[in-house]
């Protein structure tokens, strides 16, 4: 498992490259074992999903589920090489080996022993591209699985949940807003009009969303929240600004709460952008939705919750505030839960880690699996 691990931690995955690589090396693996695997690719051909499967041509199946891309070292201090497993005091270090390829790899290095067992029902491994960015990779491959002749009956995602089960999870949309307005001398402010103080109207709107009450439920924090990530805009200090972009994130418990808050920072734009045209016609307010996942909703009787707890142990209900690919599976009718070793915790930061009892506990989970397949 180390090794496998060690080779996909070496491809750099970061979401603005390529994953073919990658994906070019898990095929070679598989194909040395005999195990066939399907391509999903992007528009241009760039990136792609994978998904095999392992054991008999049956419905019901078990997917282990996870995504290839890792976020940017950019401007982080590492003190280890991030594309170069290190370990040091029981950990591991290496961008993603948390967030999330020692899943992948636990679940690449168990493939032998799954077909050497008399499995009743398949494995099945899926590996998506861009979920980093808003999940934007799996959608074809999760449309092609839920086509198939004989469905999976469940879906274990890997994040990093300390190998506990997590029930549910966040939806995220993910939003560009452009303000244009007109360029003028900074001390004449009524001849022009400033994008960036006009979008900060709307940024004040999203802080507001982002800190209003927020009923109690099992997600921390609970409610929906929204935050802006990223800002550009303006040319010199002494110029009104024509050109304002910002990148901005809703997280929400439910697809309804979702469709208020977009509902309300629509219309928001759109008195906006009505003012800014009636003192610059060539101005205006565009909103561009860029990403939007579905939340995992509760799913207390589903076959993928009833598997994870029978497999963990593990009776304690919780819930993520994060996004993943599991709501996606969910709403085409493959019940899912995340189960993963690391922990949260760790993933995104500099000199990422992961404990080697993780491994070791990912390990015995995907040993109860075949097992269990296999009665």
């Amino acid at each position: 498992m180390r090794a496998i691990l060690e080779r996909l931690i070496a491809f750099d995955t970061t979401s603005r490259n390529s994953n073919l690589a990658l994906i070019a090396w898990v095929e070679d693996f598989l194909r040395e074992r005999g195990v066939a695997s399907q391509r999903v690719a992007n528009g241009d051909g760039s990136k792609a999903n994978l998904y095999a499967r392992i054991g008999p041509d049956v419905a019901g199946g078990i997917v282990l589920s996870g995504h290839t891309d890792v976020v940017p070292v950019d401007g982080q201090p590492w003190s280890s090489d991030p594309w170069v497993v290190t370990e040091k005091a029981g950990k591991l270090y290496g961008r993603g080996v948390a967030d999330m390829k020692s899943f992948l790899a636990l679940s690449l290095a168990h493939v032998d022993a799954a077909l050497a067992a008399p499995l009743k029902r398949p494995i099945w491994l899926a590996f998506s591209y861009d979920e980093e960015i808003g999940c934007l990779g799996a959608p074809a491959m999760i449309d092609e699985m839920a086509q198939l002749g004989q469905k999976p009956g469940a879906v274990i995602v890997g994040e990093p949940t300390s190998m506990k089960v997590i029930s549910a999870h966040k939806g995220i949309r993910t939003f560009w807003v452009e303000v244009i307005g007109r360029e003028a001398h900074s001390s004449l402010p009524h001849a022009g009009v400033s994008a960036i103080m006009e979008a900060q109207k709307l940024m004040q709107l999203i802080a507001e969303i982002g800190a209003g009450p927020r009923e109690a439920d099992h997600f921390d924090p609970p409610g929906a929240s929204m935050t802006i990530g990223m800002i550009e805009g303006g040319t010199a200090i002494n110029i009104l600004a024509r050109r304002c972009l910002f990148g901005c994130d809703l997280r929400a418990p439910s697809q309804a709460e979702g469709d208020a808050i977009e509902a309300r920072l629509r219309a928001a734009a759109a008195k906006l952008d009505a003012d800014i045209k009636a003192r610059a016609p060539e101005g205006g307010v565009k909103i561009t939705r860029r990403s939007m996942t579905p939340g995992l909703e509760m799913a207390p009787e589903s076959a993928a919750e009833s598997l994870a707890r029978a497999l963990t142990g593990d009776n304690e209900i919780r819930a993520a505030a994060y996004a993943a690919e599991a709501g996606l599976f969910q709403r085409a009718g493959m019940p899912a839960v995340l189960c993963g070793p690391g922990s949260i915790e760790q993933a995104h930061q500099p000199d990422e880690w992961i404990e080697l009892s993780q491994l070791d506990e990912g390990a015995r989970f995907m040993q109860r699996l075949i097992t269990h397949l296999s009665a």
